[in-house]
């Protein structure tokens, strides 16, 4: 069959919303997309230039294009989130967990049993849930059973078994979890009320049951029975315990849904919470692998509808972190304080808090793939042509124009390279000149990396603000190597990021793992170059002592180190040791000095 050319495929798009799909030449699915309007969206494929090189190999292997037309941009979001589960194309954001969560069981017959299961059954049984944490499920079944008397035993409790005494109350009646319904000791009344208040709770709505064992309470208060009295009191305890815990916002916050977006290079983290009368009664994040260049907005826009498919959430608002477009029935609000901003910054933490746990993880099991991540997001934030893998950093000591010295640092793959940092006297400049010595250093170092062929940087940081940049900028140009390696400075006082001819800084969130990886570059290089400085300060301070005894010169100092190792001990050294080191009129002279 002749293959229809991409162009006429374009031209015979229509403009309404719809799902498109994309195929490679053997006919294989590599993308599903959805679209406000068919036309313009599919032929910005072809329209421009990608900065993503997935973009641009996806679009190079594109042959034919299929495309749904639906009634509303709704539709479309529905029917493309179904397709990416249905085909797993290559190039589509997988929202894919293999888990099988828990659920709260209510079971259909008399009497009905409560339990865990991670199975559906399609019998007509209730089923709450799913539990994304297995704590919550068990804190929850815990304080069911601690308060209300269920039956646990597997008996078909039907009205004729139990009329003809089939059933003998077993253990769990005697210890009391049990009320007997076996033997007719408990009505099938008082328990399907106590299953009706069950499905509340289980919601999040502690009211009825509240309301009914306060009510129980007080009646047996007054019929002067205390001990019953008091039972139903921890049971008003422990409940009221359990919903202050999970009460975090306004009650009167009622079946909403609530999420949150933290993306970076290559993942992106939604957090979901599911909120009812004021407790989060679920929460769950879903990490999102990025494979072409997907905005924020699209991916909180998958997740939402695939989450909610999930968890079977039928709740009609949601609060947002901006506006996105979703089914007409949903109401869609983006708080900007109160009770429902301070829920959605619970949200946004829960997502942080997701991906520093998965960076944990992943630098141990995986610390390529933490590398690549922080090579990736160093890129994006300082607006680089490549990955900065291996990066310097320069900085210059001195002490009022004393002994100036300059150390270089060196970063391969976000980690120090110590066999690779070089110190620097500086030759050239006197006096404090900071500039000067930037300059200098900066040339010295790359004039020699040239010299000796070896591998230059991607990226320079300079310790300092635009003056030491333009200095080290000047050495590049020298050098003739502007353009070819990124340069960047550093500013002490606001951690402002400079770059050449730029005088609008940048400012990195205080956060980001860009600025940490610049901070601990600085923070080497200060380290490195204080600690050459310190000790260059500290050989001088020992000559200066020495040589200032008359007749005394550097040959002298020199050996008399090599030998006793430190000034203190040369102090201490008799007339004689020292005679048999210089001789016996030096030796005299310095003993003299010292005594």
């Amino acid at each position: 069959m002749t293959q229809i050319p991409i162009e006429v495929q374009l031209s015979s798009l229509p403009n309404n919303p719809g799902v498109y799909q994309f195929y490679d030449a053997e006919d294989k699915i590599l993308y599903v997309g959805k679209a406000k309007n068919l036309k313009k969206r599919v032929s910005s494929y072809f329209n421009k230039n990608h900065d993503s090189g997935k973009t641009r190999v996806l679009v190079k292997k594109i042959r034919s294009i299929q495309h749904i037309v639906v009634p509303t941009e709704s539709d479309a979001l529905l029917l493309e989130n179904n397709l990416i589960k249905k085909y797993r194309p290559r190039y589509n954001v997988l929202l894919k967990d293999d888990k099988t969560y828990p659920w709260i069981c209510i079971k259909k017959e008399r009497f009905p049993r409560v339990f865990a299961t991670r199975r559906l059954v399609k019998d007509g049984s209730e089923y709450f849930g799913p539990y994304t944490s297995m704590k919550t499920l068990y804190t929850l079944l815990d304080l069911i059973k601690s308060v209300y008397p269920l039956r646990t035993c597997k008996y078909d409790l039907s009205r004729e078994k139990i009329d003809q005494g089939k059933y003998k109350v077993c253990l769990e009646y005697h210890l009391g979890n049990c009320k007997g319904p076996c033997e007719a000791f408990q009505s099938e009344e008082e328990y399907n009320r106590q299953i009706q208040e069950i499905r509340e709770i289980v919601k999040g709505d502690f009211k009825a049951s509240l309301h009914y064992f306060r009510g129980q309470m007080t009646s047996l208060a007054q019929e002067m029975k205390f001990e019953e009295a008091q039972k139903i009191k921890e049971k008003i305890e422990v409940l009221e315990n359990y919903q202050v815990k999970t009460t975090i916002v306004n009650p009167k916050i009622n079946n909403v849904d609530v999420f949150s977006i933290i993306s970076d290079e290559e993942y992106a983290y939604v957090n979901f919470l599911q909120l009812s009368h004021g407790s989060i009664i679920r929460s769950h994040t879903m990490e999102i692998k990025k494979k072409l260049e997907e905005t924020e907005e699209e991916l909180l826009q998958l997740a939402i509808i695939e989450i909610r498919q999930r968890f079977q959430s039928l709740s009609k608002e949601l609060y947002l972190p901006f506006p996105v477009s979703l089914p007409p029935e949903l109401k869609v609000t983006v708080p900007k304080l109160g009770d429902k901003k301070k829920i959605l910054e619970l949200s946004e933490r829960n997502a942080k808090y997701f991906r520093q746990d998965r960076f944990k993880q992943i630098k141990i099991i995986d610390p390529d793939r933490h590398t690549n991540r922080i090579m990736a997001q160093l890129k994006s934030d300082l607006r680089l042509s490549q990955e900065p893998r291996h990066i310097e950093c320069f900085d210059n000591s001195n002490i009022q124009g004393a002994f100036p010295v300059a150390a270089c640092v060196v970063f391969k793959d976000g980690k120090p390279s110590k066999k690779e940092y070089r110190h620097f006297n500086i030759k050239s400049v006197v006096g404090p000149d900071d500039f000067a010595s930037m300059e200098e250093v900066v040339y010295r170092r790359y004039d020699r990396l040239m010299t000796e062929g070896k591998d230059l940087p991607q990226l320079i940081v300079i310790d300092g603000g635009k003056g030491q940049l333009s200095s080290a900028v000047k050495s590049l140009d020298d050098l003739g190597l502007r353009g070819k390696i990124a340069i960047i400075g550093i500013a002490k006082r606001l951690e402002e990021i400079y770059f050449p001819e730029d005088s609008i800084p940048l400012y990195l969130d205080k956060k980001s793992e860009s600025l940490k990886i610049i901070q601990q570059l600085r923070n080497e290089a200060h380290r490195f170059g204080i600690t050459f400085h310190r000790n260059k300060r500290s050989k001088a301070a020992i000559n200066s002592e020495l040589e200032s005894i008359d007749g005394i010169g550097e040959k002298t100092v020199e050996d008399l180190l090599k030998y006793f190792k430190s000034v203190k001990r040369i102090k201490e050294a008799s007339l004689e040791n020292l005679i048999s080191i210089v001789g016996r009129s030096k030796a005299k002279k310095i003993y003299e000095s010292f005594h």
